[in-house]
C-alpha cells in the first residue's frame, strides 16, 4: 500500500490518507510542519491520486510559497504575546528575556549562549483561556471536567463527551479577544456537542463579535504555529 507520493515540481513529499467517510480527494498543506496531505476516498486508486496531484501542482506551489518557514525562538527573535510583539533578548538567569518590542518592558530572565526560550509566563494568560469555560457551565448549568493546555497539530481547542476541555497553549500568542472566542467556542460544546444554530447562539451570548475573532484566527493562526521553542 503506497502511503506517500513524491512530486518533482514542486519538489515535495505528499502523504496519503485513506478515509471511508471522504467523498472526494482533498489536498491540504499543514500549517504546523508544511507537510502536504492528500485524503483519498476508499475506492480511489494511486494512479488517480497522481493525476489529481498533477492537476493541482500550481495551486500547491503557490500555497507552499506563501507559507512562512518555522522560527526557532532565540535571542533577537520577535514573537507575539497576547497579540503584542516581544523581543527575545539576553538577560540574567537561565532562560531568555522577553521584552515588549514597542515599549521595552521586561519579561522573563535568560542567560548567555543560544537562548533556551520558552513561552513567557504571563500573569492572567492561563486565566484568560479558562475564564469563559469556567463561567459558562455555572451560567447554563452544564457540567465541566478538567481544563488542560496542549500543543495539538490541527485544532485550537476541544471538548470531550465527559466535559474535559483542551486548549492550545499557543493561543497566549494571539490577541486576548481571539483567545476568549476559542474559550467560548469550546465552553458552548458543553451544552451542544455540534455546530448547530443553537450552538452558535450560545457562543454569541458570551462573544457577540465571534465572527471577527474567528476570522482573525483563520487568517493568522498559521503564524502562531511557526514558532519552535527549545
Amino acid at each position: 500500500m503506497v502511503s506517500r507520493l513524491v512530486l518533482d515540481d514542486p519538489p515535495v513529499s505528499v502523504s496519503l490518507r485513506r478515509s471511508a467517510r471522504a467523498r472526494r480527494m482533498t489536498l491540504r498543506l499543514s500549517s504546523r510542519d508544511l507537510r502536504v496531505y492528500l485524503t483519498l476516498p476508499g475506492g480511489v486508486s494511486i494512479s488517480e491520486a497522481r493525476h489529481f496531484l498533477s492537476q493541482h501542482r500550481r495551486w500547491l506551489a503557490e500555497q507552499i510559497a506563501r507559507r512562512p518557514g518555522p522560527v526557532e525562538v532565540g535571542h533577537g527573535v520577535t514573537l507575539p504575546l497576547l497579540g503584542l510583539p516581544h523581543l527575545v533578548a539576553p538577560g540574567p538567569g537561565a532562560g531568555a528575556a522577553h521584552r515588549r518590542a514597542d515599549a521595552g518592558r521586561a519579561g522573563i530572565g535568560g542567560g548567555g549562549g543560544r537562548a533556551r526560550a520558552r513561552l513567557p509566563d504571563r500573569p492572567g494568560a492561563g486565566a484568560a483561556v479558562a475564564g469563559g469555560p469556567r463561567a459558562m457551565p455555572r451560567r447554563w448549568g452544564a457540567p465541566r471536567g478538567r481544563i488542560s493546555l496542549r500543543d495539538p497539530a490541527t485544532r485550537w481547542g476541544s471538548c470531550s463527551s465527559r466535559g474535559d476541555l483542551m486548549f492550545s497553549w499557543r493561543l497566549v500568542m494571539a490577541p486576548e479577544a481571539v483567545l476568549d472566542y476559542v474559550a467560548a467556542h469550546e465552553a458552548a460544546h458543553l451544552v451542544e456537542m455540534n455546530h448547530s444554530p443553537r450552538f452558535w447562539a450560545l457562543v454569541e451570548t458570551l462573544c457577540p463579535d465571534w465572527r471577527a475573532r474567528r476570522d482573525w484566527l483563520r487568517r493568522h493562526g498559521a503564524e502562531l504555529l511557526r514558532y519552535r521553542f527549545g
